[in-house]
């Protein structure tokens, strides 16, 4: 597997990265370099939140299978769990090509997508199938927990209908739920990270679906500190059981060095990191453990995880190093983990989780 996969990784960087990305997914669904059985994971890294057992704490962020095509492979490279999406309640084409940029000199990526994505008619009829060909519960049929990131058209949206309809499409098939209120290249979505208008969604949702999986909410790492502590609040009072931090940049720190560091849209990679960790720490220290976490943002070394979980993630989750390296930075990552892990002593995760804060 990782010897294919190394091989196609020059070929997949000489193309324009959409065309690159697209043919990454078309290769999963292929089964190309992806191994016949999951890798067996160190009981070390296992760990429990949000009502279940992850066997790591790595997973696939949105915005790599958008139209939930692929989470079956991912799964077998060993992501601890897979998340779909971002998807809307009508299919939308997303902004005008080029619109995806490889900062390779930063390890960073900036994305001005759009939500580009086939609907939620397609995506629930695939989540149906993968839920029928192993019936061991919900995502049952990926081989790992499987998460639904949901999201509104750049046109004709009406929040507090369409995410509660999009939970109905979904939540028989997932494992969890999050609401994408934190993308920057929809317009007016940010502005629904509000504590307010937040809270309404969430009672909309509340109002339609007494039972559910747990829902999270993907936050932006442009918010004020001092707009955290509302916000979290807020996300408690009306049900949700956790946060993703974080989404995507608007920002363009001054390190930057690609020519492409001026193209308008969400940055990720590496240049997000102390931001997101920041970030992390604030959200942390407003949830009180009363939430659980999903760290997001410039991850790509197992040291970046352990940090992470000591500033209170339960869970992390990488996109932009998986662009680069390919399904050999999952073990990778891996490795590191446990080799801290057994310097340090640390015999689980749990032992560690906050102990920064």
């Amino acid at each position: 597997m990782s010897s294919l996969a190394s091989l196609s990784l020059p070929f997949l960087r000489k193309l324009e990265p959409e065309t690159a990305h697209d043919m990454a997914l078309d290769a999963l669904m292929l089964g190309l370099s992806v191994p016949v059985k999951r890798p067996v994971d160190d009981p070390a890294l296992a760990t429990r939140a949000l009502g279940m057992r992850f066997s790591n704490p790595i997973g696939m962020a949105a915005g790599f299978d958008k139209n939930a095509r692929v989470l079956r492979p991912l799964a077998q490279l060993g992501f601890g769990f897979v998340e779909a999406g971002t998807v809307t309640p009508r299919p939308q084409p997303g902004n005008p090509r080029p619109r995806l940029f490889r900062l390779t000199e930063d390890r960073a990526i900036i994305n001005r997508m759009g939500f580009n994505n086939q609907g939620i008619d397609r995506f629930a009829v695939r989540l149906a199938r993968l839920h029928r060909t192993l019936p061991s519960g919900r995502g049952g049929g990926a081989g790992a927990p499987v998460g639904a990131n949901l999201g509104i058209n750049k046109t004709g949206a009406d929040p507090e209908r369409d995410y509660p309809a999009l939970v109905g499409r979904v939540k028989p098939y997932v494992n969890y739920i999050v609401l994408n209120v934190s993308s920057p290249n929809t317009p007016g979505l940010r502005g629904l990270q509000d504590a307010s208008r937040l809270k309404g969604i969430l009672d909309a949702i509340a109002q339609r679906h007494s039972e559910r999986p747990p829902l999270l909410v993907k936050l932006a790492p442009d918010l004020e500190n001092d707009a955290v502590g509302p916000i979290v609040e807020a996300a408690i009072a009306g049900g949700a059981q956790g946060l993703i931090v974080t989404n995507t940049t608007l920002a363009r720190p001054s390190s930057l060095q690609s020519p492409f560091k001026a193209e308008s849209g969400g940055l990720s990679g590496r240049p997000l990191r102390p931001r997101a960790t920041e970030m992390l720490r604030l959200v942390a220290q407003a949830a009180a453990g009363r939430m659980a976490l999903v760290a997001c943002g410039g991850i790509e070394s197992g040291a970046d995880i352990l940090e992470r979980i000591r500033l209170g993630a339960d869970l992390v989750q990488v996109y932009s190093a998986f662009a680069y390296e390919g399904p050999a930075l999952i073990a990778r990552l891996k490795r590191e983990m446990l080799e801290i892990m057994r310097q340090d002593n640390i015999e689980m995760l749990d032992d560690i989780r906050g102990t920064a804060l």
